[in-house]
């Protein structure tokens, strides 16, 4: 696996591609499912995130951003978001990506790392978070809205790098 940072000439259409599927599911993203082309890629790679790809054999498989968590006295605690081509799951793409960002993280200045809004259901996603060192250390209920369960909470997850 190759993992380079995001470039919007070259990159948007892949992308794209795992943005829109992923959002459509409707049971890990906040994002409405019918969410644009424009917004979703505006939003993944605006100014204020530092965005990637995850290559294997330089198809784009996943993608992820850093950025701050919170703006001046909090900005010293990163946030992520982490996305994989729904054909590619289980081959450990994630976890590659969630290890790669914790690392990049130090080197950019950050302290902490935190995930505002795990879903709970998505007991995949919870287990690696845990298995690369986050802790839960929250729990906010009825909190998202899921396509198929209705309302369900999320968690706060938080690792000290």
């Amino acid at each position: 696996m190759n993992i380079r940072s995001f470039d919007k000439e070259k990159d948007a259409e892949a992308v794209w591609e795992i943005l829109h599927l992923v959002v459509a599911e409707g049971d890990t993203l906040v994002f409405a499912p019918y969410s644009s082309r424009e917004k979703m890629l505006t939003y993944w790679s605006a100014d204020d995130k530092y965005a990637y790809v995850c290559e294997i054999d330089n198809k784009i498989v996943g993608t992820f951003y850093i950025k701050q968590n919170q703006p001046d006295l909090g900005s010293h605690v990163a946030n992520a978001g982490y996305l994989v081509h729904p054909k590619q799951r289980g081959k450990g793409i994630a976890e590659t990506m969630c290890r790669f960002s914790l690392e990049e993280a130090r080197r950019l200045g950050f302290k902490a790392m935190q995930f505002n809004i795990v879903i709970s259901t998505n007991e995949v996603a919870v287990r690696l978070w845990q298995k690369c060192g986050f802790e839960i250390i929250g729990r906010l209920p009825k909190v998202f809205q899921h396509q198929k369960l209705g309302l369900v909470d999320a968690f706060v997850m938080y690792q000290w790098l």
